[in-house]
């Protein structure tokens, strides 16, 4: 019927399929046409070189089919429509009723809610509403390899390229698979037998960049030092930097090797295509659980790092804000990676604390010991001030006013804790 649109959300995607007018006023009635792609072309180009051409193409081509990808705020606006999820297929699919060229038509579904097309036809589309959203993937993936590859240094990248060296053939075997898909519009037996043994190199790199993750992990734990730590760290951010390359790599090409994986299935065994979407589905999150394990592993002991370090800040006024800044500098590598594959996790950020409230904090522990604290006091100012005078010596002349002033309040504190002390011994 022209007054209704189709939706259908296998929760990578929305795809609107019905009358091209109506399709759009509903995306732009939900402030989502800017990211709109028409998928119509393509579905027909590919749905007609394969053997469902015959039981789909006029469905198919009956509408136009517009596709967004999913947000976190798209996915408040798209759930309140209230699409049926099938636990056949995963998907998500609903009628939308309303009259032609007017947007505050779209109130209601239809008493019974579904789509319209064939399950036939429903499976060729969420098949591509997948490779569509892989690909997707792959273009925020080389926007975020051309980032971070200005970002690591000369060492780091010979190193990362001994790595990749393991994947160069599946590389260049999937990128000339690509090519051609592009061109001939589908992936035929050739096509398809240049590539199909190449996940097992992609997994062998993938497991070997998260090994690497976990051995820095344990490099880390083994520095009881603040210095030792913070040298520990800063040199890990820029390996972890190289090693999240490394993986945004492996899953760059595990998602064009999806694509020619769904593209063979939907050309050769079409009636397997939604098993094989929901295998790639699953195998997909297995992966990126694994990952998530390693990153949030590796971030809770940054946590622990940092937490240590301003603990220590009264003895090690130089190592541990080093610490924390290292820190939040792994932090935000890890976190940008996290978004970049979708990864739902708590940001996680640290601040140093200052020296001054350090010796304040202590100055209120010793206090609240009564006047035998008094030797403790002296202690305290004794190492304090020894460990200022230690560092100041190795800072530059250029820092030698704002150092003096620094030391002026230390003596102001610690003779504040000892006159304290004093007074509260009698």
């Amino acid at each position: 019927m022209d007054d209704e649109i189709q939706l259908i959300s296998d929760g990578y995607g929305l795809t609107v399929h019905g009358d091209y007018t109506l399709a759009k006023e509903f995306l732009v009635s939900e402030n989502l046409w800017s990211s709109a792609k028409d998928l119509t072309k393509q579905l027909n180009i590919i749905l007609s070189a394969g053997s469902l051409a015959a039981q789909v193409a006029s469905e198919i081509s009956a509408g136009s089919s517009l596709w967004v990808q999913i947000t976190k705020e798209s996915a408040r606006q798209i759930s309140k429509h209230g699409l049926r999820t099938s636990s056949k297929t995963g998907l998500s699919t609903g009628v939308l009723k309303g009259e032609k060229g007017q947007i505050g038509g779209f109130v209601e579904f239809a008493r019974v809610p579904g789509s319209r097309l064939s399950p036939q036809a429903l499976s060729g589309v969420a098949g591509i509403m997948a490779q569509v959203a892989m690909q997707q993937s792959m273009a925020e993936i080389t926007a975020y390899l051309a980032r971070i590859e200005e970002k690591i240094g000369d060492l780091h990248r010979d190193l990362r390229n001994q790595a990749l060296a393991r994947l160069d053939g599946a590389d260049l075997m999937i990128e000339e698979a690509m090519a051609v898909r592009e061109r001939v519009g589908r992936v035929d037996e050739v096509t398809w037998s240049t590539v199909q043994d190449t996940p097992s190199k992609i997994r062998d790199t993938q497991a070997y960049a998260l090994r690497q993750l976990n051995d820095l992990v344990e490099k880390t734990e083994r520095k009881s030092k603040i210095s030792d730590l913070a040298d520990a760290l800063t040199g890990a951010e820029h390996e972890i930097r190289m090693w999240l390359f490394v993986l945004a790599r492996c899953c760059y090409l595990q998602n064009a090797f999806d694509v020619l994986r769904l593209d063979r299935v939907l050309g050769a065994s079409p009636e397997e295509l939604d098993q094989h979407r929901l295998g790639l589905k699953a195998a997909r999150q297995k992966l990126l659980e694994t990952i998530t394990q390693a990153t949030e592993h590796l971030l809770a002991r940054v946590d622990a790092a940092a937490r240590k370090a301003n603990t220590k800040v009264l003895w090690h006024p130089t190592a541990s804000p080093a610490v924390v800044r290292a820190g939040n500098d792994i932090a935000a590598i890890v976190h940008a990676f996290h978004e970049l594959l979708g990864i739902e996790a708590d940001r996680q950020s640290w601040e140093a604390k200052p020296w001054r409230e350090a010796v304040t904090e202590t100055k209120d522990k010793v206090l609240e010991t009564g006047a035998e604290g008094v030797d403790t006091a002296k202690q305290l100012g004794t190492k304090a001030l020894g460990r200022a005078r230690s560092v100041t010596a190795k800072i530059s002349s250029k820092v030698g006013e704002r150092t003096s002033r620094r030391r002026a309040g230390e003596n102001e504190l610690v003779g504040e804790i000892k006159g304290e002390l004093t007074e509260k011994g009698g």
